[in-house]
């Protein structure tokens, strides 16, 4: 009798098809002799391992925004009932595949440093190259067969025996179980209100619209964007950057060495005549900093102090409202969450700045006010929608320690809060010695603490002219009173308060791009702004979600953190690297990249001259532009996406959309498909499918923070997730099932043949 055929399906060959082969490869020594194992691999782009937006034919002017060092391809020990790991050498990190290979060939892109930023190719080729490793370990088990697909799967419908996967070339194949790993999507402008005058302008008016910037060379050809032409581009993310990169460098431009130490852009003439960039903000997403946390991220990587899962559940006991599935209370992120993140944001700021006993001394001042808050006491009365509302007791203390530090520098032999005299003081519960050491290591530097380090034992007046000799290399306020947090310049740097011209605007810009690349010099452990941002937005990204995802929050509430966090999260901590960004000032220095609109631009359809016209209503700049080109990262929402994939889902009943109800009856519905904890869809009637498996964007809604290259040493979501399949793969395939389950479909695997590529 012939070996029982279980059949695997994985639509989307990407970066998680990737990390999904490797666990399979690493366990299949569990495939029993009496099974065999039929996998097939569908990517539309035929760009196996890394997918279209990772692929190695990108543009060398795109950057991935992390370093190589934080970057894998594989489980490892830190992962949580991975099961069989490979051997250490087998699963490098993207900085040891890259090391690898620039012995091999001597590629200057390939030789990069354990805190290098790679460019986006270099990991797509890494990908691949661990994609096809990773096959080659399945087919050489006598008892698997894997087929790539280089198509598109358009439809995947239930019948008699299990699953059909249907292909845009015709192709119909039997599946037993499907892993849905498609990465993020991207609209068709016909099917969403906000984009379907746009394209439909273009089309009347003979100018240009771009929904979907990806891949750039055919996205953005020299027919629409080249000599002459004004590009205008709707976001300032990384999807622009990626775009102003292309259309410049990518064009032959070249950056050089400015006499200021920056750098100056020298064009080609293959460019654009102009480049628009223009967003509701009006600024570029902020450096990534340094990452000196690399080293070793058990240790320094930030762990909530004030943001933490316990927080979040007691305020959802204390606090929470009712929702309609009778789960735990929701909150509000704006009147409950954000208070939190603004004081864990605030005290790692001054943590950063002054030093750990310090920081243990604000932690404890901060403290009664926070359990207060944590159980629905006073600070709720207390300008309840103020996200600083929490600050009070801890700015306090800061002030002490201020007044402390100033009155040794202003000569004072005693600090007015302390014990002691001149450089001996000591406060309560910190020591004026380590935080003014930290604070000048902070703002002038490392050689300068060491040398105020003796000064300090020399006495007040040697300290003080120490001081008064330095200058801070990185921008930061010189005297200890200086370098606030402060929330609203965290969430808009700019103060528009006299920018009303294009030129003021521009100004304002490049001045705030000068610091804030300083800051990201620094790195995010030194300096206190990035910090602040780096330790919250990121370390603790996965605190926000607790209080987020699966309907944590409230659904009106659920709006607005989709509509302003995420794009905060984004700007404060998922930018370019600095190197990009200094790329990007260059241009905007030198004048062909245009961010004179400034905040609030408005996009319209000018009728009279058949383009569209941008305006800036704080700057009274007005520009007309040739050719739109959309840099915003859409939602997941299956009836506006250009593919049809998930709307068959939908109409045969094998999935339905995610809903986030209170118990008042308010609704929203962000787009996702509604997902059991284990990623399987639920059908209209709310009984799991256990046959299919999605993971990452089209739980966008249910969940949050979904786009993202795997990690090493970080028991990453990501592979957890890839972990938890496999597991219910395995169960899946060891349960008894009826015959007529297994049954193998000559037809339909003759007529596929044709799509399978190798």
């Amino acid at each position: 009798m012939a070996p029982a055929v279980h059949r695997l399906a994985i639509v989307g060959g990407g970066p998680r098809a990737t990390y999904a082969v490797e666990r399979l490869s690493a366990e299949i020594a569990r495939l029993g002799r009496d099974r065999r194992l039929e996998v097939r691999i569908y990517e539309r782009s035929g760009e196996f391992g890394s997918g279209e937006a990772h692929s190695p034919t990108q543009p060398r002017t795109s950057y991935l925004n992390r370093i190589s060092s934080q970057v894998s391809f594989a489980a490892d020990e830190s992962v949580r009932d991975a099961g069989p790991l490979r051997p250490a050498p087998q699963r490098p990190t993207l900085h040891a595949w890259c090391r690898r290979r620039f012995a091999e060939t001597g590629d200057a892109d390939l030789d990069l440093a354990p805190g290098d930023w790679p460019k986006r190719y270099v990991h797509g080729l890494a990908l691949q190259d661990m994609f096809g490793t990773f096959v080659r370990e399945l087919r050489a088990h006598p008892g698997v067969s894997v087929h790539l697909h280089h198509t598109e799967v358009v439809d995947i419908a239930p019948h008699a025996d299990g699953l059909t996967v249907r292909t845009a070339d015709g192709g119909a194949f039997p599946a037993d179980q499907v892993l849905l790993v498609t990465g993020h999507t991207h609209h068709d402008p016909w099917r969403a209100a906000g984009t379907r005058g746009l394209a439909d302008f273009a089309d009347r008016a003979g100018c240009a619209y771009v929904p979907y910037a990806y891949p750039l060379d055919r996205a953005l050809p020299p027919r629409i964007t080249g000599p002459g032409r004004v590009v205008g581009i709707a976001g300032m993310g990384l999807t622009a950057i990626d775009e102003i990169l292309h259309l410049t460098e990518g064009r032959g431009g070249t950056f050089v060495p400015g006499p200021d130490g920056g750098l100056r852009y020298e064009p080609s003439g293959a460019e654009p005549a102009k480049l628009l960039a223009f967003s509701e903000t009006g600024v570029f997403t902020f450096a990534r900093p340094d990452n000196h946390k690399d080293a070793d991220p058990e240790r320094l990587e930030h762990r909530g102090v004030f943001l933490t899962g316990e927080a979040v559940d007691r305020l959802r006991a204390s606090v929470g409202t009712p929702r309609g599935d009778g789960g735990p209370g929701q909150l509000d992120f704006e009147r409950d969450v954000l208070p939190l993140v603004v004081l864990e944001m605030a005290w790692l700021h001054y943590a950063t700045l002054f030093g750990p006993q310090a920081a243990a001394f604000l932690r404890d001042r901060a403290g009664a006010t926070y359990q207060a808050f944590l159980v629905g006491g006073a600070p709720y009365g207390d300008r309840p929608g103020d996200p600083t509302r929490l600050l009070g007791p801890l700015e306090a203390a800061v002030d002490e320690i201020t007044d402390a530090l100033e009155a040794l520098l202003d000569g004072h032999d005693r600090p007015p809060t302390g014990t002691g005299t001149g450089t001996e003081a000591r406060t309560s519960g910190w020591s004026a010695e380590e935080a003014m050491l930290r604070w000048i290591e902070v703002v002038f530097g490392t050689e300068p603490c060491a040398l105020a380090r003796k000064a300090w034992r020399q006495g007040p007046d040697a300290l003080r002219r120490a001081v008064s000799s330095w200058t801070s290399p990185w921008c930061l306020d010189e005297r200890p009173a200086g370098n606030r947090f402060d929330w609203q310049r965290t969430t808009r740097p700019l103060d528009a308060t006299g920018l009303d011209t294009p030129e003021r605007y521009r100004e304002a810009v490049l001045a705030f791009m000068d610091r804030d690349l300083r800051w990201a010099e620094q790195g995010n452990l030194d300096n206190p702004h990035k910090a602040a941002a780096d330790g919250v937005w990121r370390d603790l990204r996965s605190v926000i979600s607790r209080a987020v995802d699966d309907g944590g929050l409230t659904p009106a509430s659920h709006r607005v953190f989709l509509a302003r966090y995420v794009r905060l999260h984004n700007r404060l901590a998922n930018g370019a690297a600095p190197e990009v960004m200094e790329r990007i000032r260059a241009l905007v220095r030198h004048g062909l990249l245009d961010i004179g609109t400034g905040p609030g631009a408005q996009l319209h359809p000018d009728e009279a001259t058949s383009r569209f016209r941008v305006d800036g209503p704080a700057t009274a700049a007005s520009c007309q532009v040739d050719t739109l080109a959309d840099a915003r990262v859409h939602p997941f929402a299956p009836h506006r996406d250009a593919s049809p994939l998930f709307r068959n889902l939908l109409d045969h009943g094998l999935a339905r959309l995610w809903r986030n109800v209170s118990a008042t009856g308010d609704v929203f519905e962000p787009g996702g498909l509604d997902l059991t904890p284990r990623f399987h869809p639920l059908r209209p009637d709310g009984t799991p499918d256990p046959r299919l498996t999605i993971l990452g964007p089209p739980a966008e809604g249910q969940k949050s923070f979904l786009l993202s290259a795997l990690r090493p040493t970080a028991d990453h979501y990501v592979m957890r997730d890839t972990v938890t399949w496999l597991t219910d793969f395995w169960h899946l395939l060891e349960t008894p099932r009826p015959e007529a389950t297994r049954t193998h479909c000559l037809q339909s695997d003759r007529a596929g043949a044709r799509s399978s590529i190798l």
